[in-house]
């Protein structure tokens, strides 16, 4: 799939991620995705702020992931996010590397809706304020 907009991150594993067997617990690595994607919007100057600015917030609806390898605790890796899709709905699709070799440890992908910020509303198009950030980028 193609992607509009690429962004990468590198993380190291904090201790209080890991469990008894010192591995990432699953839950943290949706926490690893938003890190990415937050990078990734920030970087088209786009936030969360200027998202309720213009009257729309974009809840999560749907998230898929592939373990292929654990993640341990103090190794360093890369969250690479793309811009798969962004209209009418906003996908992501995620990769997770280990810093030093470039194994694949884990596949992530996003799915967001658009909501009204005041009623909680579903907005069945993509609200012009992303297309105003992505044509920024040149976008199709």
């Amino acid at each position: 799939m193609k992607s509009y907009l690429r962004s990468e991150i590198t993380l190291e594993v904090p201790f209080h991620d890991v469990d008894s067997m010192g591995i990432v617990w699953h839950g943290h690595y949706v926490k690893y995705l938003e890190i990415a994607r937050t990078a990734l919007i920030r970087s088209i100057g786009l936030d969360i702020p200027q998202m309720e600015a213009v009257g729309s917030v974009w809840p999560i609806v749907s998230c898929e992931m592939k373990y292929v390898r654990p993640l341990r605790y103090g190794q360093s890796f890369r969250v690479r996010v793309d811009l798969l899709e962004h209209q009418n709905r906003i996908k992501m699709g995620y990769l997770l590397t280990d810093a030093a070799s470039g194994e694949v440890l884990n596949r992530a992908t996003t799915v967001q809706v658009a909501v009204k910020a005041d009623t909680g509303e579903l907005i069945f198009e993509t609200p012009s304020g992303l297309f105003d950030h992505l044509e920024l980028q040149d976008l199709p």
